[in-house]
C-alpha cells in the first residue's frame, strides 16, 4: 500500500481511516470513499485501529462516536494527545448538542448525522483534507 508520504509514489491517492463496529457502515463508507479516489482501510473498532495503524500515515479518520469498548470521542482525544496531526470526522446515529460540541471543542473536523447523504461525507471529507489556509 503507498500512503502519502510514499516518496516512490509521487501523488499518492489520500488514505482515509474509517472505524465503525457495524460491518455494512465500513463496506458502504469503504465503497464510497473509493468511488472518488480514496484509498481506504476500515477498521471495526478504535482499539483495532490504534493496535493495527502503526506505521500507517492516514490522511483523514472517520469514525463512529458510539461503539462497543473505546467511543470515536475516546479515540479523538487520543489522536489530539498523540500530537498526531490527523483530521477526525465523528459520525452518530443518536446526535446530542452537547457530544457535537465536545467533538468540535477537541478539534473534529466534521460531525455527521446517520444516516447521512454520501454527498455531505465527501464534502466533508475534502474539506478536512484541504491545507489550513
Amino acid at each position: 500500500m503507498s500512503s502519502p508520504a510514499d516518496p516512490s509514489n509521487p501523488d499518492p491517492s489520500p488514505c482515509i481511516a474509517v472505524v465503525d463496529d457495524d460491518e455494512s457502515v465500513r463496506e458502504g463508507l469503504r465503497n464510497l470513499l473509493r468511488s472518488v479516489g480514496y484509498e481506504v482501510r476500515a477498521f471495526c473498532s478504535a482499539e483495532e485501529f490504534l493496535q493495527r495503524s502503526e506505521g500507517q500515515a492516514f490522511s483523514c479518520l472517520v469514525s463512529d462516536i458510539q461503539m462497543p469498548g473505546m467511543g470515536g470521542l475516546e479515540l479523538q482525544k487520543r489522536i489530539v494527545a498523540s500530537g498526531t496531526p490527523l483530521p477526525v470526522i465523528l459520525m452518530t446515529a443518536f446526535p446530542r448538542d452537547h457530544v457535537q460540541r465536545q467533538a468540535e471543542e477537541q478539534g473534529a473536523a466534521g460531525f455527521l448525522t446517520k444516516p447521512f447523504d454520501g454527498n455531505r461525507m465527501i464534502e466533508c471529507v475534502e474539506r478536512a483534507l484541504r491545507p489550513p489556509a
